[in-house]
């Protein structure tokens, strides 16, 4: 198990053992893993993102602190927090996450998981240009994301 595993392991549990938050200190974390605090900083931009679930708060400098808070929350709150997450473009793998997590959160179904990736893939997306296929994506997410509310 790599360094970034270990440290995204060691953080899960903090969050499991607080009721979903954990306040770390980047510092702290870094010292006890003997690696650099950008390395912390890696693993939660990569592993603990918007996308896949998690609220992150931080505050630099003497007495800063990350604090990560896993959103648990109603399929219906969390398909409108991941519709707000998502800004003016959209590359297929930040979608692929979103919609992997909302499937793990029980937000929607297989089905709709599928029909909500094969809607917006590059190959559905092929007659766009590519410099615009991630706008158009976007868009076509958020959409299909609200539509699924109403059902």
């Amino acid at each position: 198990m790599g360094t970034s595993d270990l440290i995204a392991s060691f953080i899960l549990d903090i969050m499991e053992d607080a009721g979903g938050t954990a306040e770390l200190s980047r510092q702290n974390l870094a010292e006890r893993f003997s690696c650099v605090p950008s390395q912390i900083n890696y693993v939660i931009s990569t592993r603990f993102s918007p996308e896949h679930g998690y609220i992150v708060e931080s505050r630099r400098g003497g007495g800063g602190f990350i604090r990560i808070t896993r959103v648990q929350a109603s399929p219906q709150r969390l398909i409108m927090h991941t519709v707000n997450s998502v800004g003016a473009s959209l590359d297929l793998r930040t979608a692929a996450a979103f919609v992997s997590n909302m499937l793990g959160s029980d937000a929607f179904d297989l089905k709709t998981a599928k029909l909500i990736m094969t809607a917006i893939s590059d190959r559905a997306l092929s007659p766009i240009s590519p410099e615009h296929r991630d706008i158009v994506r976007a868009s076509i997410f958020k959409q299909l994301l609200v539509s699924t509310l109403a059902e």
